[in-house]
């Protein structure tokens, strides 16, 4: 579930992500007044297998049964936690159309709700996991291998902090950067481990041990970035930075 609102008195709208058919709106009929029907079921971020019929009328599809299959309860017990997949569920909610299937997307966003329930990795390395791969399967990936203008080899760059530009998306040496007006700064190690867990088997990268710089840089960066590269600012994300102080 990645999203749920109000319609009239009685009536909620639930907006899935499927494996299948992508983005999914439905409306879920006296789901508010009802005792029985869908009580604990339609909770944000969890999993459910769900039945809906379309029906002759136009309008949203129905919802007439939901199976909880994962939960994901540890989350929504935590509101660090809820302001990281509130973040993530918008950044997908508002890049997806209807009925277009992303089943790599679906899995990735699957697999970092896991491991946010249950723990094992701070919630900030798994918010820069979710956003580089994200951008990355989006086709908006941050360049961050050579100058974007010069094309040198970051390697081969001599300074140690490096500045990215947003509006070209990529890295900017020190020799082409003049005049850049907005610079974020970041270090030759922390672009490494960006890079590192850019691609590849996700139970490993989820594993990654980011440092304390990686991890202040890669979450500055990646929340300049990926809003300003979707072109909207995300409200989840102005109420994450709140409760992160």
């Amino acid at each position: 579930m990645l999203r749920r609102i109000d319609f009239g008195d009685y009536d909620l709208i639930i907006t899935f992500f499927t494996l299948h058919r992508g983005r999914l709106s439905l409306i879920a009929k006296s789901a508010k007044k009802s005792t029985k029907r869908f009580i604990g079921v339609l909770e944000l971020f969890s999993v459910l297998d769900v039945v809906y019929s379309t029906g002759r009328r136009k309008g949203l599809p129905v919802l007439q049964e939901a199976t909880l299959k994962q939960p994901f309860s540890g989350i929504r017990l935590n509101i660090k936690k809820t302001g990281y997949a509130s973040y993530w569920a918008e950044l997908i909610n508002e890049w997806m159309e209807d009925g277009q299937k992303h089943s790599q997307l679906f899995h990735l966003f699957q697999h970092v709700l896991g491991e946010l329930d249950h723990g094992r990795t701070s919630e900030e390395a798994l918010s820069i996991l979710f956003q580089m791969r994200f951008m990355t399967i989006a086709g908006l990936g941050p360049n961050l291998r050579h100058c974007t203008i010069c094309r040198i080899e970051m390697e081969k760059i001599k300074q140690t902090r490096l500045n990215f530009n947003l509006e070209k998306g990529g890295l900017i040496c020190d020799v082409c950067s003049s005049g850049t007006l907005r610079k974020i700064y970041l270090s030759k190690g922390t672009i490494k481990q960006l890079l590192w867990i850019e691609s590849g088997d996700l139970a490993r990268a989820v594993r990654i041990s980011f440092t304390s710089q990686a991890l202040k840089e890669g979450l500055e960066f990646l929340e300049a970035f990926v809003p300003y590269h979707l072109g909207k600012e995300p409200r989840s994300l102005t109420f994450l930075r709140e409760i992160r102080g």
